[in-house]
């Protein structure tokens, strides 16, 4: 068992609330997920759970956390200094009897556990897929996940989905995937930032996903309805109140000294009149809240940025492709023309984001096309050190920095945001940043891997559209299981082999 009570988290550079009095009892067969715009709190929160020294000195923190059994806890980025250990010096004799069985079920060869290998050189999926398999080593009663779906592929992914089904232990989890959560989640933790971020909420539902969003939406219209007709009526109420009070005012100042009588009578109805105003301003102060909901917000692709059809995008042959000297994958040949929309799928480890990263080298020299490259590992190309609107307003200029501005605001960035490290966004805010450049750049060709991995289940539905209604040519890999029939118009397999055209399933 797990039980939170009264915390409460507050920024340390800011005091910019997070949390506040927040609890919660999870029991076993609980599947309790986090979401909530970029940004929010989520990880912060669940590395709170799981060791409050692991937020000290980022955050000013109250309340109690009480565990019953050993807890166990998936951070969102895998431990910078385990990146040079090999994978037997990572999984440390921690291999029992058990342990093929795990190993097995995520798709790991027994034999890799006790490779010389190094860790830097397997793919994020693969990465997962260890750090997975040497927490469910342990046998924890408690589990806490950030991101265990992020770049696993779809084997994997199923079984994370069967696993997290049928698990006994009480679950905790961040994830981006919408159909994991409607699968598996059945307490809904939702974390928002209101009134320009000034205050926090968080609402917890005992439902599955589908029947909270449908019930929150449903109480919001409702809400919405209720207070707007209860200020139209006022406003009507107090426009009717002027009238009546302008016409005894005027009678008031129009009647003769030589008729007092008419001047008391006209003096109490006066009376009477101010004292029906003064009701109906305290009526206003019974009237329901107009409800503050944070909507997901993505800035939208020009719609003039377009590639004309038929115009030859890429027409890349490959004998074969490598990391290092080891072969990924057989020939590949990949042709696309005009604006088409190209997903590409494939197991963890068969080199889908090198490919991806070749195709970027061999597209971004072009002079008749512009090239966005959103990579995997966003430090590949984002500058951390310097601010988004640094990085974005790279030239200086006054109108590009209020551009940027505006853009960002318009994002729900604070000020401290757009002015503070980059490195100290989340990956979904620094994810928008990427996204910013690309409209700024006026992009017609994207090259993105795993476009939604870092957005929230509510954000990913309108990254899709507007990646849908982009005029320009992609060329995309994603684990997003909604992601190729509402995006892609092709989707290609990658396996050990090379690349086919695969079908688009419904």
């Amino acid at each position: 068992m797990l039980e939170i009570k009264n915390v409460c988290l507050d920024l340390a550079i800011n005091d910019r609330n997070l949390v506040d009095d927040f609890s919660l009892v999870l029991n076993p067969g609980d599947k309790a997920v986090i979401i909530g715009e970029e940004g929010n709190g989520k990880s912060t929160l669940l590395k709170f759970i799981y060791d409050e020294s692991l937020v000290d000195g980022y955050c000013n923190y109250s309340g109690q956390i009480i565990k019953k059994g050993t807890v166990a806890y998936l951070p969102q980025m895998f431990i910078h200094e385990n990146h040079e250990l090999t994978i037997e010096e990572f999984f440390d004799n921690k291999m029992g009897t058990d342990s093929a069985q795990i190993v097995a079920r995520l798709g790991i060869p027994i034999d890799l556990t006790t490779s010389s290998q190094c860790i830097s050189t397997l793919s994020g999926g693969e990465k997962i897929k260890i750090q997975l398999a040497k927490i469910l080593l342990t046998q924890p009663d408690i589990l806490l996940l950030d991101e265990p779906t992020n770049d696993i592929d779809l084997p994997t992914l199923e079984w994370l989905e069967n696993f997290i089904s049928s698990c006994r232990q009480p679950i905790i989890f961040i994830s981006h995937d919408e159909t994991l959560i409607e699968r598996t989640a059945n307490v809904i933790i939702h974390m928002e930032q209101l009134m320009r971020k000034t205050k926090s909420k968080i609402t917890v539902s005992y439902s599955n996903y589908e029947k909270y969003i449908k019930i929150r939406n449903q109480a919001f219209d409702k809400q919405m309805q209720i207070a707007k007709k209860q200020r139209s009526d006022h406003k009507a109420q107090m426009a009717r109140w002027q009238q009546i009070h302008d016409r005894v005012d005027h009678e008031q100042s129009s009647v003769s000294c030589q008729d007092p009588s008419t001047g008391r009578l006209l003096k109490k109805k006066m009376k009477a009149v101010k004292s029906t105003g003064r009701r109906l301003e305290k009526q206003s102060n019974d009237f329901l809240e107009i409800p503050d909901m944070e909507a997901a917000i993505l800035t939208q692709f020009d719609q003039e940025v377009l590639v004309p059809q038929g115009k030859v995008i890429i027409s890349l042959e490959m004998p074969g492709l490598y990391i290092n000297d080891r072969e990924l994958s057989g020939p590949l040949a990949l042709k696309i023309n005009g604006p088409q929309r190209i997903g590409i799928v494939g197991q963890n480890g068969v080199g889908k984001s090198t490919f991806l990263k070749k195709i970027w080298e061999t597209l971004s020299p072009r002079k008749d096309i512009t090239v966005a490259y959103m990579p995997q590992n966003y430090v590949d190309i984002l500058d951390e050190d310097l601010s988004p609107i640094g990085y974005l307003a790279a030239d200086g200029h006054k109108n590009t920095t209020t551009k940027v501005r505006t853009y960002l605001g318009s994002m729900k960035f604070t000020s401290d945001e757009m002015l503070g490290k980059i490195s100290k966004l989340s990956g979904g805010q620094k994810a928008k940043v990427l996204f910013l450049d690309m409209v700024l750049k006026k992009a017609n060709v994207l090259v993105l891997d795993e476009p939604t991995r870092n957005f929230s289940p509510l954000s990913a539905p309108e990254i899709r559209k507007t990646l849908t209604n982009f005029g320009g040519a992609i060329i995309s890999v994603s684990h997003d299981r909604k992601y190729p029939t509402e995006v892609c118009d092709q989707i290609y397999e990658l396996t050990t082999n090379g690349l086919t055209l695969a079908a688009i399933d419904a």
